[in-house]
């Protein structure tokens, strides 16, 4: 497998995901701006959205968009997964939620948004981030141990954390909880965001 990927954008959740799998893969950075990869071939040429995360199986199968990508990967190792009947679903609901109501609002925060606009932006993740503690089963969004929807989680608590956006406190703890696990800063080093990581783990 060949994860591309883009430093701090949504696709360290897919990083994190296979490094706790324990998963042999490849991995390359990719310049969203100028669609090239690390060893400068064309991204677009992997998949025409031009959008992290990307991941080719061994097959040459390309599966995008952080949904499917972390579905899969929760199917393939199911100890990233939910355990039980509804299990699957139940991780389905919990990533559709912080892919489709808690990372959209970030968009103004990221690229050109104004005062107000950003000011709203925070309003928004903050409430839906409370809503989501809300279902917080354990340490994790499921219990004892993470799953890929808490990879996903931890990805926005990062950008939360880096625009000033209120977090509740469970969730300051979830983030520092997943900051301190091998995987989590393995895969933040090698996206050059070691920093985060001794900032979050010193507060553990």
């Amino acid at each position: 497998m060949k994860l591309y990927y883009s430093p701090l954008a949504c696709s360290l959740a897919d990083h994190i995901a296979l490094l706790e799998a324990g998963a042999t893969f490849e991995r390359e950075s990719v310049d969203i701006n100028t669609k090239r990869t690390a060893s400068g071939a064309d991204f677009n040429d992997v998949t025409p959205k031009g959008y992290v995360p990307a991941l080719v199986l061994d097959d040459g199968e390309v599966l995008t968009e952080n949904i499917a990508i972390l579905d899969w990967l929760a199917m393939k190792y199911p100890t990233l997964g939910v355990s039980g009947e509804l299990g699957r679903t139940r991780l389905l609901e919990a990533l559709a939620f912080i892919s489709t109501e808690v990372h959209r609002p970030f968009k103004p925060m990221w690229h050109t948004g104004n005062d107000i606009q950003r000011a709203q932006a925070r309003e928004t993740v903050s409430r839906l981030l409370d809503n989501l503690a809300e279902s917080q089963a354990g340490e994790f969004l499921f219990g004892a141990t993470p799953t890929v929807a808490d990879f996903y989680l931890f990805v926005m608590l990062l950008w939360a954390e880096r625009f000033d956006v209120r977090t509740p406190k469970a969730f300051v703890a979830l983030r520092r909880r997943m900051a301190s696990r091998p995987a989590a800063q393995a895969a933040m080093r090698e996206e050059g965001l070691l920093k985060l990581v001794e900032t979050d783990v010193s507060y553990a």
